[in-house]
């Protein structure tokens, strides 16, 4: 198979799979040279195969489009296994970035914004916590709590598992600047230049970046906003490529919101430890559960220590301390030595403050009212969405979280809308941050992290009006 025909078929199973949707903008040839490192005349030629296919057509200086008709090999393709895209490398940190820089500005209305509101987070009685610890704190704190880090805080994370039924030994929980260090140095323990890493479509931008800074490749997982992972697509890629590890989120996925049934994480479990492939779970959003419980992570139901569990502090109660930690398994020394050749040790005080928060200043009432608050905003933007959104517009309900992924039934083009919602001083996550391959167009991803007003309800409205102006006449 030529070089321009492996091109093609890449392409035409994310069209199947349902990555690159009807009616979505195809990668510019800048992206696709960059992304799969190829030449402008194989990017062409590749192009000009998936319009003789039916797949693709052109339209006239705007570039390639998916066809209306491949709607047909897509739902075909339903009823087989979907085939996930070949490893490509990763070229997605100057989208992620404009994207972010542009809702940093004062007065945004932050749709788009990865964070709750710190107006739901008790930060003075936190405050309170990280003054009274630090003046007990010991000079010699600096060398004791080098990593694995606090004694004291690793005992009370090491509690949290034990009311899921985790037993989770402490010497394998290493505290780090966040989740996403603990995700790094995760991805940095177990792959090396080069080496293919399974990810969700849509899935976090951050495990994009991390790949492409790493110069490492990433197969791309179709993920459903409704059932989650697409086991099959997955067990296909294991077979089919050399994947040293998967990065996912079991639970309240970003940007969909879904989580994975019991049945299926423990299917992933025992699908990884055929292939003897490790799994980075990313669990931020776990604790912001709506049902009674906390939804069990993949790795209550690994018994290899294959399951290096991810999580913080930062979406559930200090977003600005910067303190996560990973449950490594046995992977734990390593991740730990990496932390000490990277940045050394989280915040001494800081780690301190956090534990003596999790002892005395009631955590567990803090977030029953959080879950509270993020419930009752989810109503507030599931009717804000059925009032000013067009229709046609789907979206599944989130059990947890605080993030809902919209998906329009008219072909959009969400760059264009994240630029003219700007504009108005709204932002939003667009669905090609959310892939390798830029797909998701016509998709787009909400918080309702931050208490309802009157203005959220408005930039709702004219977001909705917005939508209708990205669908041109061209497409409709």
């Amino acid at each position: 198979m030529t070089r321009y025909e492996q091109l093609a078929n890449t392409m035409a199973a994310q069209i199947r799979s349902g990555s690159l949707a009807v009616g979505a903008r195809m990668p510019s040839l800048r992206q696709v040279i960059a992304q799969h490192g190829v030449s402008q005349s194989t990017v062409f030629r590749a192009y000009y195969l998936l319009e003789e296919w039916g797949l693709i057509r052109a339209q006239e200086r705007s570039g390639y489009y998916v066809a209306r008709g491949a709607a047909v090999a897509r739902n075909h393709a339903q009823s087989q296994p979907r085939t996930p895209a070949a490893p490509a490398k990763v070229d997605i940190s100057d989208l992620v970035f404009s994207v972010l820089e542009a809702a940093k500005h004062p007065g945004i209305v932050p749709l788009g914004s990865a964070f709750p509101s710190p107006l739901l987070f008790p930060l003075q009685r936190l405050a309170k916590s990280l003054g009274q610890s630090a003046r007990f704190v010991s000079p010699w704190n600096s060398v004791a709590d080098l990593p694995p880090g606090n004694e004291t805080l690793r005992s009370q994370i090491a509690l949290r598992y034990l009311r899921m039924g985790i037993a989770q030994p402490l010497d394998e929980i290493v505290v780090t600047n966040g989740a996403l260090e603990a995700l790094n140095l995760c991805l940095m323990a177990v792959t090396r230049p080069g080496d293919v890493v399974a990810i969700e479509s849509p899935g976090f931008y951050a495990a994009l970046q991390a790949i492409e800074r790493l110069d490492l490749r990433a197969v791309e997982i179709p993920v459903d906003p409704r059932t989650g992972l697409d086991l099959d697509a997955l067990a296909h890629a294991l077979q089919t490529y050399p994947v040293r590890a998967c990065w996912l989120m079991t639970n309240f996925q970003n940007p969909t919101g879904v989580t994975l049934a019991v049945e299926k994480k423990k299917a992933l479990v025992e699908l990884l430890a055929q292939h003897d492939v490790p799994l980075i779970e990313d669990d931020v959003y776990g604790e912001l559960h709506f049902q009674a419980d906390y939804p069990l992570p993949a790795r209550a139901f690994d018994n290899r220590g294959m399951v290096m569990h991810c999580s913080s502090f930062s979406k559930t109660l200090a977003p600005g301390y910067r303190v996560g930690w990973v449950a490594a398994g046995k992977f734990a020394d390593k991740v730990q030595k990496l932390k000490l050749m990277t940045t050394l040790s989280s915040s001494i005080p800081v780690q301190a403050g956090i534990a003596d928060y999790l002892q005395h200043g009631g955590y567990d009432r803090h977030l029953h009212k959080l879950r509270a608050a993020l419930l009752a905003q989810r109503g507030d933007m599931e009717a804000a969405i059925r009032r000013w959104m067009p229709d046609g517009v789907k979206w599944a309900r989130p059990e947890g979280g605080y993030f809902v992924w919209l998906e329009f039934a008219d072909p959009i083009d969400a760059m264009e809308l994240h630029r003219l919602a700007i504009e108005q001083r709204i932002s939003v996550a667009p669905g090609p941050m959310f892939s390798a391959a830029r797909a998701f167009e016509n998709c787009v991803r909400l918080n309702f992290g931050h208490p309802w007003s009157a203005k959220i309800d408005d930039a709702l409205r004219v977001l909705g009006e917005l939508v209708r102006r990205t669908v041109t006449p061209a497409r409709r």
